[in-house]
């Protein structure tokens, strides 16, 4: 995974959060529901990465 998809993600995750618990605070759901949202989308991204990112470590392994 590349830094700025790092960094991208942990942002949304970060934002996410801060949304969710601002919607908490406000008796806000469709607020609280929306950075909730974010962060699972975020944590997704996250997860697609780490999987190109190991097929890319055992493609290399086999052209050793």
């Amino acid at each position: 995974m590349g830094l700025g998809d790092k960094i991208s993600n942990s942002a949304e995750k970060g934002l996410g959060s801060v949304k969710e618990q601002a919607g908490k605070l406000l008796d806000n759901q469709k607020l609280e529901h929306e950075g909730r949202a974010d962060q699972v989308s975020a944590e997704a991204k996250q997860a697609g990465e780490k999987v190109k990112d190991a097929a890319t470590e055992f493609k290399n392994g086999l052209n050793k």
